[in-house]
C-alpha cells in the first residue's frame, strides 16, 4: 500500500499522523513492561447467547434506533438510512483466521438478519475494527458508500472491497453529504493506526458526528481521553445518541493515551452533552487486562458517583432500542 501524502496540519508531518496538541500510544519499552508484567482479568472462554431479534428494515418519521451488535459495531438506523460502524463479523481481529484475540462470544445480530446496508463507518484501521472478510460480505450484498478517515480508501480498494467512487476520505472536521439526507463529519479522536509493522500511524484515525432530520448522532470510534470531547459538543450542541467506548483500559497508565476508561467515558458523555450515550467497545475481545465485566461494573460506579441523572445504556449484544 502506498503511504498517503497530504498537506501537513495540526495531527499530520507529511508522512504520518500523530495526536493534538499532544499524546501518543506507549513506546516499544512501555508495551515490554506491560507485557512482563501483566495481570489479566478474568474472562469467560465462551459465553453463549442467543442472537438478538432481526432489526426492522427501515426507522424514518423522525424516529432513531440504535442495535449492539457487539464489541465496536453497532447499526444505526435514522432517517430511512441504515449505518453501520466498524463491522467485524470475525471469529478473530487478527490479519489470520489461526491466531490472534478470538472472539469470546458471536456477533449479537446473525449477519444473514442484518436490513439492507447503505453506509459503513470506519473509524480507523485496527484489526478488530476493520475487517477485511466482513467488510467484503457487506460490500458483496449491499455494495455501500463508506466513510473512512485519511489514508484508510487504499485499505478498502487494494483488497477489492470497494472502489474509489464508494468512499469518501475524511479529515478531521471535514463533512460529506450523504442520501441527500445526512451530514457526516469526521471528528478527532485520540488513538494509533496501523496492520503490520511499518505503517505505524500512516493512515488517520477518527470519529463520526451524523446529522440528519431525526437529530445528531456521535459515534467516537476508540479514543484516549481529551479537549476533543468538549470541542465536539461545542460544534454540535444537540447531540441525541452518542456511542462511546468503555473497555480495554487496563492498565490505565498504559492504555490511557489511547483508551478511555469507563469514568472517563462518563466525563466524556457530559462534556460531548449527549441526551443519551450508549457503552462500546467491551465484552468480545480480550485485549487488555480488565476483565469481561470491569468496564461495565466501573461504568456504573461512575455514574452513581456523580449522583446526578444520566441516560447512558449497556445494551446486550444484539439488542436494540429506540432513543428518546
Amino acid at each position: 500500500m502506498e503511504p498517503y501524502r497530504g498537506p501537513v496540519s495540526d495531527h499530520f508531518d507529511g508522512e504520518r499522523f500523530f495526536n493534538s496538541p499532544n499524546g501518543m500510544p506507549q513506546g516499544v519499552g512501555s508495551l515490554a513492561k506491560w507485557l512482563a508484567n501483566r495481570e489479566p482479568g478474568a474472562w469467560q472462554k465462551w459465553i453463549d447467547a442467543a442472537p438478538g431479534s432481526p432489526p426492522p428494515e427501515r426507522v424514518s418519521d423522525g424516529n432513531l434506533r440504535a442495535t449492539f451488535v457487539g464489541h465496536s459495531t453497532v447499526l444505526i438506523q435514522m432517517d430511512g438510512v441504515n449505518i453501520l460502524c466498524d463491522p467485524i463479523w470475525s471469529k478473530r481481529a487478527s490479519p489470520v483466521s489461526w491466531i490472534g484475540p478470538r472472539r469470546h462470544r458471536a456477533p449479537g445480530i446473525r449477519f444473514e438478519h442484518l436490513p439492507p446496508i447503505d453506509l459503513v463507518l470506519q473509524s480507523h484501521d485496527h484489526y478488530d475494527h476493520l475487517d477485511v472478510p466482513t467488510l467484503r460480505r457487506i460490500a458483496s450484498q449491499w455494495r455501500p458508500g463508506f466513510a473512512v478517515p485519511l489514508g484508510v480508501a487504499q485499505r478498502l480498494t487494494s483488497k477489492g472491497i470497494a472502489h474509489d467512487e464508494q468512499i469518501r476520505e475524511l479529515d478531521w472536521w471535514q463533512s460529506a453529504e450523504a442520501f441527500d439526507r445526512l451530514r457526516i463529519t469526521a471528528v478527532p479522536a485520540r488513538h494509533f493506526s496501523g496492520r503490520g509493522l511499518r505503517d505505524r500511524n500512516e493512515t488517520l484515525w477518527c470519529g463520526y458526528v451524523m446529522e440528519g432530520p431525526s437529530g445528531t448522532v456521535y459515534f467516537a470510534g476508540d479514543t484516549g481521553y481529551g479537549l476533543h470531547f468538549r470541542e465536539i459538543g461545542e460544534r454540535f450542541p444537540k447531540v441525541r445518541l452518542a456511542f462511546l467506548p468503555i473497555g480495554a483500559f487496563r492498565p490505565q497508565w498504559f492504555m490511557g493515551p489511547v483508551h478511555i476508561s469507563p469514568e472517563d467515558a462518563v466525563r466524556a458523555h457530559e462534556e460531548v452533552g449527549a441526551a443519551t450515550s450508549v457503552a462500546i467497545h467491551f465484552g468480545t475481545f480480550h485485549l487488555a487486562d480488565d476483565g469481561q465485566d470491569e468496564p461495565v461494573i466501573e461504568l456504573q460506579r461512575a455514574l452513581d458517583a456523580r449522583k446526578v441523572a444520566h441516560r447512558f445504556w449497556v445494551l446486550d449484544a444484539g439488542e436494540g432500542r429506540g432513543i428518546p
